[in-house]
């Protein structure tokens, strides 16, 4: 039996506003004025809630704040049902159990009222404890600890986009919108951070002559990743997709237009997901899947299809280790004059002189350098 420990961790602040001013008689005359009054002093915390709170939790549980707090906190199950996050929407949570059952579900008031870096408590794919308040309805009462993740910073919070994932399908499109392999370079490595398999489709491939881009499928081929080219058009790569959708859990993400949803139709024409053209205007995806939702393959496995990302920023990301996240920097790294190269701006970089000599892609050097600088991507 695991050991309990109790910790303080720190509430969301506050934002009821308060009832009445404090000097709502004083306009009027009413009343006399003592100076040597405690008129700020309180005996208890300003609003409903207290700003920290103490809480049980599982001795050893993880409480670093990357991956979640809540899944050191020790609850009382008994009596709770266990189930999988298959939508978030809004203030509702649909979460299905192991035998199928759907319920609908809120959130403790606790958990979406602990003071964490993360945008929501919760996520699709995440397994829950929830325990059940009436027919098909429920409270979600602890998250378990997550395993392979897709996170990206969003508005200074840390947005999960998928958990318990497997393998995550970066999709970009080859034409309309068009390719952006900075993006993609983004996705790999917080793929890569998050402990999951990333593979690269490159759809719509009916559009364009491939060998214009030979050169990207053998850039990302040659550093390890699978790279699937694939068309709803003429069938190209879809049985290769079939097979990769019935391994596990897998997270399907990429800009908006780039047809992520036109795939999983092909795949599965019984699922009937909205599709969207791209704008004729500004040439980019319209946000047609609005919620991320987790969807049973019939073929096997389970797929999270995720809204359009016009935007990918790293979350938690010190630009000392972003080097590390670059396969084709490490056999030069150790060459480096300089323990704690930058590969920015040193002499005698061994980085530097293999993008000098087509050892190192430079495009894949300029996502490096945006990413140590922090710059955000310019959308075209």
């Amino acid at each position: 039996m695991s050991k309990k420990k109790k910790i303080r961790v720190a509430l969301r602040k506050n934002r009821q506003n308060r009832t009445r001013a404090n000097n709502l008689t004083s306009s009027h005359g009413v009343g006399a004025s003592n100076p040597d009054s405690p008129g700020q002093e309180r005996v208890r915390a300003k609003g409903d809630l207290s700003r920290r709170r103490t809480i049980m939790v599982d001795d050893g549980g993880d409480q670093d704040g990357k991956d979640s707090m809540l899944s050191g906190m020790s609850v009382n199950t008994e009596g709770c049902l266990h189930g999988r996050i298959i939508k978030v929407h809004g203030l509702e949570t649909v979460v299905e159990t192991d035998d199928g059952r759907s319920y609908r579900c809120g959130v403790r008031r606790l958990l979406k009222s602990l003071a964490i870096e993360e945008r929501n408590v919760i996520a699709v794919g995440d397994r829950v404890w929830f325990r059940t308040s009436a027919e098909n309805q429920g409270l979600i009462e602890n998250v378990d600890k997550r395993q392979g993740t897709v996170v990206r910073g969003y508005r200074r919070q840390r947005h999960v986009i998928a958990a318990n994932i497997d393998q995550i399908l970066i999709v970009s499109a080859l034409l309309e919108p068009g390719l952006k392999t900075p993006l993609i370079d983004r996705y790999l490595i917080s793929a890569e951070t998050g402990g999951v398999r990333p593979i690269i489709v490159l759809n719509k491939s009916d559009l364009v002559d491939l060998a214009d881009f030979q050169w990207v499928i053998g850039l990302y081929s040659q550093l390890g990743y699978e790279v699937l080219v694939t068309s709803i058009h003429d069938g190209r790569g879809l049985k290769r997709l079939r097979e990769i959708l019935a391994q596990g859990s897998t997270a399907i993400s990429g800009q908006s237009g780039v047809g992520k949803s036109s795939l999983l139709n092909a795949i599965q024409p019984g699922l009937k997901l909205r599709i969207g053209r791209v704008s004729d205007w500004t040439s980019k995806g319209r946000h047609t899947t609005t919620t991320a939702e987790l969807i049973k393959i019939e073929n096997g496995g389970y797929v999270v299809d995720t809204p359009g990302l016009r935007q990918f920023e790293l979350w938690g990301m010190d630009p000392a280790d972003i080097d590390g996240v670059f396969p084709e920097f490490r056999p030069y790294i150790p060459h480096c004059r300089f323990p704690d190269c930058s590969h920015t701006h040193e002499g005698s970089c061994s980085v530097k002189n293999a993008v000098q000599d087509d050892q190192i892609h430079l495009g894949r050097y300029e996502s490096y350098l945006r990413l140590y600088f922090q710059k955000p991507m310019q959308e075209d």
